[in-house]
């Protein structure tokens, strides 16, 4: 922020005539200025405070819809003042959408931290959009749920809830609600980066220009440490888990679940942007634990042919503590991809950065993104 001349010369003068004289601990300062002086630099100085103050806590708009994107209710939170890229012919519209596709369970309001960081970081120029997955989000009682033009090329999508229909329902919304000639940037976490390599592989029409995996479960994934204990938790025994959840979680009224979220997010320090509800949702956990489910069955070889293909565009960021994705599955990308950008955190990132680093995470996002977004 600039000060005016007329401020910064007053603050100059009031420096020069004080003879600050520093001891430890103390800033001694003599009286060489008269009372007005230093009345009128008090008032400059509080007023340039206020302002720095008041930039730093300015509210960044965060837009919450349900719309109906293959039929399945679907939530998306738009971070930025643009809610309707299709409709938009003004001359303010932004050339590029930053699109976050979630990790395992697509709980989009825990990701709005990082959406926020990552808008701010890129100076508020562009849009960040959050998609929760197919089946992981029921929209309130009475609130409107929006319907989406349909792709007349789409087909029927048999398992929707399913790792390759969250793959088509990705697919679906970007191709009904983001203009064709808007350039992306695609950020997968964890699942949502098997799902983004998907995107690129199915739709190489779409203007992606970068598709950056944090924290990519790409391959193997029952083969790591988490992994190994949840092929069995979520293969065969989710099902002991159903009826329970849903005599459990069912009959509590909405006011409770809300309640409830609220305890567990703040017991937790888990920043409330909005409040997920779905966390306590039958419907939506059991869609999770389906989905992760195929996770551990079909995520098994890295899709090495799409990577090679697309590899300009790609950026991976691994972590060193990753129970999900493990050190060596960095080591072997690095191996096989030697011309890759293929990154390792030094930072002790966890897998769940969003509860915790996301504002570490958005500042190096946005800086593997500055020269591109510069040419914007």
């Amino acid at each position: 922020m600039e000060l005016g001349k007329h401020t910064v010369a007053v603050e100059e003068d009031f420096l020069r005539k004080s003879s600050m004289a520093q001891t430890p601990g103390h800033l001694c300062v003599t009286n060489n200025f008269s009372f007005f002086e230093l009345n009128q630099v008090a008032k400059l100085l509080k007023v340039h405070w206020s302002e720095m103050d008041s930039e730093i806590k300015e509210e960044i708009p965060v837009h919450e819809e349900f719309i109906l994107c293959c039929g399945v209710e679907t939530q998306v939170l738009k971070c930025g003042p643009w809610t309707d890229l299709i409709n938009n012919q003004s001359g303010t519209r932004p050339k590029l959408l930053i699109f976050i596709i979630p990790g395992n369970p697509g709980f989009s309001p825990l990701y709005v931290p990082f959406a926020k960081a990552l808008y701010s970081t890129t100076k508020r120029r562009f849009p960040v959009w959050i998609i929760s997955h197919a089946g992981h989000a029921l929209a309130p009682r009475g609130k409107k749920v929006l319907k989406s033009s349909e792709d007349p090329n789409a087909e029927e999508i048999k398992d929707i809830y399913g790792l390759h229909g969250q793959v088509e329902h990705k697919l679906a919304f970007l191709r009904t609600q983001v203009p064709k000639e808007m350039k992306l940037v695609v950020i997968g976490h964890s699942i949502g980066s098997y799902f983004s390599l998907e995107i690129l592989k199915h739709a190489p029409e779409l203007p992606v220009i970068h598709s950056i995996l944090l924290f990519p479960t790409i391959e193997r994934i029952s083969e790591s440490p988490k992994g190994k204990f949840a092929t069995p938790l979520l293969c065969w025994l989710r099902y002991a888990l159903y009826v329970p959840c849903y005599l459990l979680l069912k009959p509590w009224p909405e006011k409770i679940k809300s309640l409830m979220t609220r305890m567990v997010l703040q017991m937790m320090d888990i920043p409330r942007e909005f409040l997920c509800l779905n966390m306590l949702e039958p419907f939506c956990l059991v869609n999770a634990a389906y989905l992760g489910s195929q996770e551990m069955r079909e995520v098994v070889k890295r899709d090495n042919e799409t990577i090679k293909e697309h590899l300009p565009k790609l950026i991976f960021y691994y972590g060193t503590t990753d129970n999900w994705c493990p050190k060596e599955y960095y080591d072997d990308m690095k191996k096989d991809f030697p011309e890759g950008d293929i990154r390792l955190c030094e930072k002790k990132i966890p897998h769940a950065f969003i509860f915790d680093f996301f504002q570490e995470m958005a500042d190096m996002v946005a800086d593997w993104l500055k020269d591109d977004l510069s040419k914007m």
